[in-house]
């Protein structure tokens, strides 16, 4: 049996959006491996009770599970060592680690402010109900209050870009030459508000613009041809 990937769908089954599932996508055909794709709604808990908690992304795996996008990558690492390395050793794979912590904890809530209600627009109504109920507690306020002031937003944001735009600058990914985990870390964030968001969060003569496009043709233009909201020009 195949692996299986469960992933946070849209309205549209096809429309992938959620930053850990992407570091997966990206981290699985990174190693050269596919997985069937089971679009996953907020509100379908049941469906991936056997993984023993309520979050994608899922990987199933003949009789393994794992849950987490950075579990998934250390297993994906673990299991297939011939393929081609993720992280590049033990301390790289600490450094990756931070990354995808950086990338959480920091991108993530600047972005979210930009995109959190396009989000809701692409979701079928029972699980747009459930959307605005959750994340307005998490925030404290409607989600038309929480994305009100843009531009303020989007400055936030290409703030905490600096470190990253910084090296992109001398290299280009984050990782050297090639792109690895890392990358995928940060990238996801990127095909989280691309996948649902009309918002154009980079410049385009930011160098971090230009490492996105070159992740979007990754491994065939595998996030490129994804199912996606259309973005507004970029401005500089």
């Amino acid at each position: 049996m195949g692996m299986v990937l469960y992933e946070l769908a849209g309205s549209d089954d096809d429309l992938l959006f959620s930053p850990h599932c992407w570091k997966v996508r990206m981290a699985l055909a990174h190693k050269g491996l596919t997985a069937e794709s089971r679009p996953w709604r907020f509100t379908e808990k049941d469906a991936i009770a056997f993984s023993g908690q309520g979050f994608v992304p899922v990987l199933v795996n003949g009789t393994e599970t794992v849950s987490d996008s950075w579990h998934i990558a250390q297993y994906l690492e673990a299991r297939y060592p011939n393929t081609p390395t993720l992280f590049g050793g033990d301390a790289a794979a600490q450094l990756a680690g931070f990354i995808n912590a950086w990338a959480d904890k920091t991108l993530l809530p600047l972005i979210a402010r930009i995109i959190l209600r396009d989000i809701h627009d692409c979701l079928a109504p029972v699980d747009q109900a459930y959307f605005r109920t959750s994340r307005e507690k998490r925030f404290g306020e409607s989600l038309e209050a929480v994305v009100t002031d843009r531009p303020a937003h989007l400055s936030a944001l290409r703030s905490a870009l600096s470190p990253l735009r910084h090296v992109l600058r001398e290299r280009a990914y984050l990782c050297g030459s090639e792109p690895a985990y890392a990358d995928y870390c940060v990238f996801g964030m990127f095909m989280w508000a691309r996948c649902s968001s009309p918002a154009e969060l980079l410049a385009a003569d930011d160098p971090v613009f230009h490492w996105r496009d070159r992740l979007l043709d990754a491994f065939g233009g595998l996030a490129r041809s994804a199912p996606h909201v259309p973005a507004e020009e970029a401005r500089s």
